[in-house]
C-alpha cells in the first residue's frame, strides 16, 4: 500500500495544543466548549487580541451564557481559573492553570488514599447503576422515574431557566431531547426539586462516565435523591467518594492511566452497591483473577464475588475460612484401585507351590 505524503504551507501561525488535554478532557467534554477552550488558547497568543464575552459569543455564533458556561466548564475540570471584578456577576479575568501530571475526567484524589467502605454503607440497588452516589443510611424506597406531561413541560419551558437546561442537555447528550426525554429530566427538577444547577451537573457528571442515557441519568439521579443530595457540593462529594473506588480496582487489576469503559464501571457497581462489598474483598477477588488468568478479568471477578455473597461472605475472616474449608476438603485420601482379573493379566496364570529344600537336596546329591 502506498504511503501519504502531507504537504502544509499554512504552518506560519500556529496554536500548540497539549497532548494531554486531547487525551484526557477533551474526549469527555462537550464539543461546544471544547471549541471555547481551543479559542482561548488561540487569543492567549496573541497580544492584538482584546476578547471580552461578547466578541467570544458573536464568534461562535451563540450567547454570553453559552460562554460562561463554557468557561465554568473548564473551571470545575481545573484547567481554567475566573476571576471577577467586585460587583460583577460575569468573569472579567481567564487564567490558564497547569496541567495535572496524571488525571482523570472527573478531578479525584489519589485512589491510593481511597478508604475502605463498609459492606453495609452500601444499600441494594439495580445491577446496572451505581448508587453512585449514593450508599443510603435510610431505608426510604428509590421512587420510581417518571415523565411529566406535556402540557407540564409546556409551562416549565416558558422559565427561561428551563430553556437553558434543556439546551444545555441537548449540548451534553449531543441529540435533540423528545418530550418524553425532556419530561423525564424536567421530572427531577419539577416533582424531586433537584435546582438546576444540581440538574446540570447530574447531566456532566453522567456523560462524563462515558454514557448519554436518559436511564442511566435517571438512576443516579434517582439514587442521589433518595440518599438526600440536594446541592452540587453534595454531589461532588459522593461522586468522589465512588470514583476513587472505581480507580482503586482498576489498580488492583493492574490497569492504569485509562478510565473505566461502561461494562467494567457495570460490574463495580454490582460489587460496591448491591452486593455491598469492602474494598478489601474486591480487591482480593481482583488478585485472585489476575493470578488464575494472567490478565484482568471483570467476568471472571463477578463469578468469584456472586459466590461469596451467595455464601455471605462479609470479610475476609470469612474467606480465609472458606479457603481453610475447601483445603482440607480437596486432602481426603483417594480410594485405591482394586486390581481384578480384568487388570492384572498375571491372575491367569497358575501359580506353582516349591519345596525349596527338596530342591537343594537333588542339586546337592547331583
Amino acid at each position: 500500500m502506498s504511503k501519504l505524503t502531507l504537504q502544509s504551507d499554512c504552518l506560519q501561525s500556529v496554536t500548540a495544543v497539549p497532548d494531554v488535554f486531547l487525551d484526557q478532557y477533551m474526549p469527555a467534554a462537550n464539543g461546544e466548549f471544547v471549541k471555547v477552550y481551543l479559542y482561548l488558547l488561540k487569543i492567549s497568543r496573541d497580544p492584538t487580541a482584546n476578547p471580552s464575552l461578547s466578541s467570544m459569543a458573536d464568534f461562535f455564533s451563540c450567547t454570553e451564557n453559552d460562554i460562561v458556561r463554557a468557561l465554568k466548564y473548564w473551571e470545575k475540570q481545573g484547567l481554567l481559573a475566573l476571576s471577577y471584578q467586585s460587583g460583577e456577576a460575569l468573569p472579567t479575568g481567564i487564567c490558564f492553570l497547569p496541567y495535572p501530571s496524571s488525571r482523570n475526567p472527573v478531578i479525584l484524589p489519589d485512589a491510593d488514599q481511597t478508604p475502605a467502605r463498609a459492606p453495609k454503607e452500601a444499600a441494594q440497588m439495580e445491577a446496572s447503576v451505581r448508587t453512585e452516589d449514593a450508599s443510603p443510611a435510610t431505608e426510604k424506597s428509590t421512587p420510581k422515574p417518571v415523565s411529566l406531561s406535556g402540557s407540564r413541560i409546556a409551562v416549565l419551558k416558558e422559565n427561561e431557566e428551563i430553556r437553558q437546561l434543556i439546551f444545555l442537555a441537548e449540548q451534553y447528550l449531543g441529540r435533540t431531547l423528545s418530550s418524553t426525554d425532556a419530561g423525564r429530566l424536567l421530572y427531577f427538577y419539577d416533582e424531586l426539586h433537584f435546582s438546576a444547577e444540581l440538574l446540570e451537573y447530574l447531566i456532566e457528571y453522567c456523560v462524563s462516565k462515558g454514557s448519554t442515557s436518559i436511564h442511566y441519568i435517571e438512576k443516579v439521579g434517582l439514587a442521589w435523591h433518595q440518599k438526600g443530595i440536594t446541592t452540587v457540593a453534595m454531589a461532588k462529594q459522593e461522586t468522589t467518594t465512588w470514583n476513587k473506588n472505581y480507580f482503586a480496582i482498576l489498580k488492583a487489576f493492574g490497569i492504569r492511566n485509562r478510565n473505566p469503559i461502561p461494562k467494567e464501571a457495570e460490574y463495580m457497581e454490582r460489587w460496591l452497591s448491591e452486593y455491598g462489598f469492602s474494598m478489601d474483598l474486591i480487591r482480593e477477588a481482583c488478585q485472585r483473577t489476575v493470578a488464575q488468568t494472567g490478565q484482568p478479568s471483570f467476568k471472571y471477578a463477578e463469578g468469584i464475588l456472586s459466590k461469596w455473597k451467595e455464601q455471605n461472605v462479609q470479610t475476609m475472616e470469612d474467606v480465609k475460612l472458606r479457603d481453610a474449608e475447601h483445603k482440607k476438603g480437596s486432602k481426603t485420601p483417594k480410594e485405591q484401585p482394586r486390581q481384578t482379573s480384568e487388570t492384572n493379566r498375571f491372575n491367569n496364570f497358575h501359580q506353582r507351590a516349591y519345596d525349596y529344600s527338596k530342591l537343594e537336596e537333588q542339586l546337592l546329591n547331583q
